[in-house]
C-alpha cells in the first residue's frame, strides 16, 4: 500500500463520520490490523461487509481496499493457496477497472496474486509470477517497490534461477538507496533465502543480519519469521545451539502457517541433536500441518511437509507412518505443475522406511490388547502401538478398535476408516455391529471427510444408528436444518441422549431457542442430563423467555432465585459482557447480572453501536477466564461471559462530552447529579488525555466520555441539565452533538471545541 492510500483512508473516515456512518468509519481503520495481527475471525466477517457496503455506496476505492486486506489476511500468515487464487484474480480485474486503476494501492493486487500462486505451487507458477511482476513497472520511489522486488526474488528462486535472484535483490536494495529509501526487512529476508538456495549459507546469515536494520512491512510477523529463517540458516551451518536458540517454540509458530515449511526443514536438521526431541507429538503436529495445506490448496507446501515428516518418522523408527506420508506426497505431487525431483525424494523415503527395524512389542500378539490397556497414558508412544497392533487390526475386534482410533488420534483417520470399513461394512456385519463400533467408524469417516462413504454405510444401519450417524455428519459440516431433522428422527427412533443433544444444538443454530430448550428439558425431566446440558438449556430458555424452564435449570445447578414466576430480574453482581465492536474487535462492558444467563449493560456506548447501556442481553454462562486462585485477586475479579443475543433493548441514547477536567469536588457533584437521575456515564479518556488552555496554551488534564439517557428523556432535558451542572466550572464542558440536536448555543460549543483543541 502506498502512503497516499492512508491519506485517503483518513479522509474517507472523516467523511463517513460526518455522514453518520460511525461504525463503518471505525471498521475501515482496523481492517489492516486485523489482517496483520491474525484477528481472522473478525476480518472474515468485517472485510466482506465493508466491501459490500462500499459497492452499494459506489465507493470503488473503499471496495478495493477492503477486498485487498481481506485477501492479504488469507494469503499472508494463513498461506492460503489454490483456494484464494480465484479471489486474487478477481482483485486484479477490479484493480484494472477505470474507476480503480488510479488508486495508489492498485499494484498490490498483482503482488497478492503472485503470493497466492507461490502459496499454491511456487515453482509451477514461477514464470507467470515473473511476467506479471515485470509488467507492473514500479520505480524505486514507489512504496510498492520493495514488495514487488521481494516477490520477484522469490519467483526467481522457485524458477531455479538463484544467481539471478541474488543479483536482483542486491540491485533492488541499491536502487532504493539511490532513491533515498530503505529496503524492507522482507526484501532482505528474500535475499537471504536466495543465498541459502545457492548453497551460500554463511552469506545468507550475513544478509539476514544486515536486514535486521530494515523496517518490516509486516511488523507483527517479523520476530517469528526472522527467528525461523535464522534457525534454518544456522542449522545449515551446523551451528546447532545457536539455531536452537533462534528457533521459535512450536506454540508460537503453530499459529503461523506461512512459517511451517521453513520451521520443519530446520527441525529436520536439528532433530538428531540432544536439544531437539523427535517425538510422536512432533509427528502429529506435522501431519496436522500437511492436512491444513491440503484444505488450503498449498500443493507444494503439502509435499514438502509430508517428505520432511516422513524423514523424521523414519528417524523415530515409525515405518508405517513414513510409508503413509510417502503416499500423501505422491498424491499431492500430482497437483504440481513442475514436480522437479519429487519422485526421486518419494522413492528415497520409501526405501528408508523399508530399511527401518521396528522396536520389539512389549509382549506376544495375543496379549497386546491387554498391554495397550495397561500402558501409561502419559508416557506410552501411540506411534509404536499403531505398528504393534497392525497385524491384528482388521482381524481382532478389540485390537481394531484401539488401532484405528489411535490412527485417527495421530492424524490418519482415512487409514483407520479403511480398516474398519473392510471389517464391518464389506464383511456384511454392519447391520448388527456394536453401536460403539459404528460410532468409531462414523467419527473416522467424518474426520477423513469421506462423506459419501458414511452415507453409504448409513443406508445399511438400523434407524436409530442411521439417523444419528447422518446427524453427526450434518453437524460436522454445519448443515443445521438437515442435522436437526436427523437428530429428531434419531430421538424418535430411540437413539438416546446423544441424539437429543445433537437435535437441540442444531435447532439452536437455526434460531429456535425455545425448541432447543424444550428438547433438553425433556432430558432433564428424564434424569439424563450433564451440567453442560443444563446450562445450555438455561441459555436457550432465557433467549426464548421461557422462565419456568430457566428456573428448573437453576434449581438443577443449585443457583438460588428470589422470584418464583415471571421474568427473572435480580441483582447478582457485576459481570463483564463481551460484545462485538463495529471495527471487528470485541468490547468488554461492565454489566449487572440479572439472572442465570442475563445481564443489563451499565456502560454507555457511542452512537453506531448495536447496543447501549440499559440493554438486557443473554450471555453464555460458561466463564471465558478462570477464577483467580489468590483471594485478593478474586475480590477484584469481574467474571467475563460471551454475549449470545439481545433480549430487550433499553432504548438509551448516548451523548458525547469533552473538555478540561474540573476539580474533584465539581466532578463528584457532577457524577452524583447523573446518578440521581439514573443516567449512566462513563469516562473514555485516560490520564494522558490533555487539552489546550485557550489563552496560555498550557496543557490541561482533559476528560471525555458518554452519557446515556433512557428513552423518556428528551435531548432538551439533557442539554439543560448539563448546562446547569457545569455552569460554575472554571473551564466549560462541550457537548457539540447534543447542542446541534437541540439547536441551542451551537456556536458556543463550537468555540469551546476550537479554543481547547478538543
Amino acid at each position: 500500500m502506498d502512503v497516499d492510500i492512508w491519506a485517503w483512508v483518513g479522509d474517507t473516515q472523516r467523511q463517513l463520520h460526518e455522514a453518520g456512518q460511525t461504525g463503518l468509519a471505525m471498521a475501515i481503520g482496523d481492517v489492516p490490523a486485523q489482517a496483520l495481527e491474525g484477528r481472522y475471525s473478525q476480518l472474515d466477517v468485517l472485510a466482506p461487509a465493508i466491501a459490500q457496503q462500499a459497492e452499494n455506496m459506489e465507493l470503488p476505492w473503499l471496495e478495493f481496499y477492503a477486498r485487498y486486506w481481506h485477501l492479504i489476511g488469507r494469503i499472508g500468515d494463513r498461506a492460503q493457496g489454490a483456494v484464494a487464487i480465484a479471489d486474487a484474480e478477481t482483485l486484479v480485474a477490479l484493480a484494472r477497472r477505470e474507476d480503480v486503476r488510479d488508486c495508489p494501492a492498485a499494484p498490490g493486487a498483482v503482488i497478492a496474486l503472485a503470493v497466492a500462486q507461490a502459496n499454491t505451487d511456487g515453482p509451477g507458477y514461477a514464470a507467470e509470477r515473473l511476467a506479471a511482476l515485470d509488467a507492473i513497472g514500479i520505480e524505486p520511489d514507489s512504496l510498492a517497490f520493495s514488495a514487488v522486488a521481494e516477490q520477484y526474488v522469490a519467483a526467481l528462486v522457485d524458477a531455479g534461477r538463484v544467481d539471478e535472484a541474488i543479483t536482483h535483490a542486491e540491485s533492488a536494495v541499491a536502487k532504493l538507496g539511490a532513491a533515498g529509501r530503505e529496503a524492507s526487512w522482507e526484501l532482505g529476508a528474500a535475499s537471504a533465502r536466495a543465498l541459502l538456495a545457492a548453497g551460500r549459507a554463511q552469506d545468507a546469515l550475513t544478509a539476514l543480519t544486515g536486514a535486521a536494520e530494515f523496517k518490516p512491512d509486516d511488523p507483527v510477523a517479523r520476530a517469528h519469521r526472522e527467528g525461523v529463517l535464522r534457525a534454518l540458516v544456522l542449522a545449515t551451518l551446523d551451528q546447532v545451539q545457536e539455531s536452537v536458540d533462534a528457533l521459535p517454540d512450536l506454540d508460537v509458530v503453530g499459529d503461523h502457517p506461512r512459517d511451517w515449511v521453513e520451521w520443519a526443514h530446520a527441525i529436520r536438521r536439528l532433530a538428531g541433536s540432544a536439544q531437539i526431541t523427535n517425538s510422536w507429538q512432533l509427528g502429529r503436529v506435522l501431519k496436522q500441518w500437511v492436512d491444513y495445506f491440503a484444505m488450503m490448496g498449498g500443493y507444494h507446501a503439502r509435499v514438502e511437509l509430508a517428505l520432511v515428516a516422513g524423514d523424521l518418522a523414519v528417524a523415530r523408527q515409525s515405518a508405517w507412518q513414513a510409508r503413509l506420508l510417502a503416499d500423501i506426497a505422491e498424491s499431492a505431487a500430482g497437483e504440481l505443475r513442475s514436480p522437479g525431483d519429487i519422485a526421486e525424494r518419494i522413492a528415497a523415503l520409501r526405501a528408508a522406511a523399508d530399511g527401518v527395524t521396528p522396536k520389539e512389542a512389549p509382549g506376544p500378539q495375543t496379549e497386546l490388547v491387554g498391554y495397550f490397556d495397561a500402558a501409561d497414558g502419559f508416557n506410552a508412544d501411540p506411534e509404536r502401538w499403531v505398528g504393534w497392533l497392525t497385524p491384528l487390526s482388521g482381524q481382532d475386534l478389540e485390537a481394531t478398535r484401539r488401532h484405528t482410533t489411535t490412527l485417527g488420534f495421530l492424524g490418519y483417520p482415512a487409514r483407520g476408516a479403511d480398516i474398519y470399513w473392510t471389517m464391518l461394512v464389506e464383511s456384511g456385519d454392519i447391520e448388527t455391529a456394536d453401536p460403539q463400533d459404528i460410532s468409531y467408524l462414523t467419527g473416522l469417516l467424518i474426520e477423513a471427510r469421506q462423506d459419501e462413504r458414511l452415507e453409504q454405510m448409513a443406508e445399511r444401519l438400523p434407524a436409530a444408528q442411521r439417523h444419528l450417524a447422518l446427524g453427526r455428519l450434518h453437524r460436522a459440516r454445519e448443515r443445521w436444518e438437515q442435522a436437526a431433522a436427523e437428530g429428531e428422527a434419531a430421538v424418535n427412533a430411540g437413539a438416546g441422549a446423544e441424539a437429543s443433544r445433537l437435535w437441540s444444538t442444531a435447532v439452536q443454530q437455526t434460531g429456535d431457542n425455545a425448541k432447543g430448550a424444550r428438547i433438553l428439558r425433556d432430558l432433564l425431566d428424564a434424569g439424563n442430563t450433564e451440567p453442560e446440558d443444563v446450562w445450555r438449556m438455561i441459555t436457550m430458555a432465557t433467549a426464548a423467555e421461557d422462565w419456568e424452564t430457566v428456573r428448573a435449570g437453576a434449581a438443577e445447578v443449585g443457583m438460588p432465585l428470589q422470584s418464583t414466576e415471571g421474568p427473572i430480574e435480580e441483582e447478582m453482581g457485576l459481570v463483564r459482557i463481551i460484545l462485538p465492536a463495529p471495527d471487528g474487535s470485541q468490547r468488554a462492558i461492565i454489566s449487572l447480572r440479572t439472572g442465570p444467563a442475563t445481564a443489563r449493560l451499565a456502560i454507555p456506548q457511542p452512537p453506531g453501536m448495536d447496543y447501549n447501556a440499559g440493554d438486557l442481553v443473554v450471555f453464555d454462562p460458561q466463564l471465558l477466564e478462570p477464577i483467580p486462585e489468590k483471594a485478593e485477586e478474586q475480590e477484584k475479579f469481574i467474571p467475563p461471559f460471551a454475549a449470545v443475543s439481545m433480549l430487550r433493548p433499553g432504548g438509551y441514547t448516548s451523548w458525547f462530552f469533552d473538555g478540561a477536567a474540573p476539580g474533584e469536588a465539581d466532578w463528584t457533584e457532577f457524577n452524583e447529579v447523573l446518578a440521581e437521575r439514573g443516567w449512566p456515564m462513563w469516562v473514555y479518556s485516560d490520564e494522558n488525555y490533555t487539552v489546550s488552555h485557550p489563552t496560555s496554551g498550557e496543557r490541561l488534564r482533559g476528560v471525555f466520555g458518554w452519557i446515556a439517557v433512557p428513552p423518556d428523556v428528551t435531548p432538551v432535558e439533557v442539554d439543560a441539565l448539563l448546562d446547569d451542572a457545569t455552569e460554575r466550572w472554571v473551564h466549560p464542558l462541550a457537548w457539540l452533538d447534543l447542542a446541534k440536536a437541540v439547536d441551542v448555543e451551537v456556536e458556543r460549543h463550537e468555540r469551546i471545541t476550537k479554543e481547547y483543541g478538543l
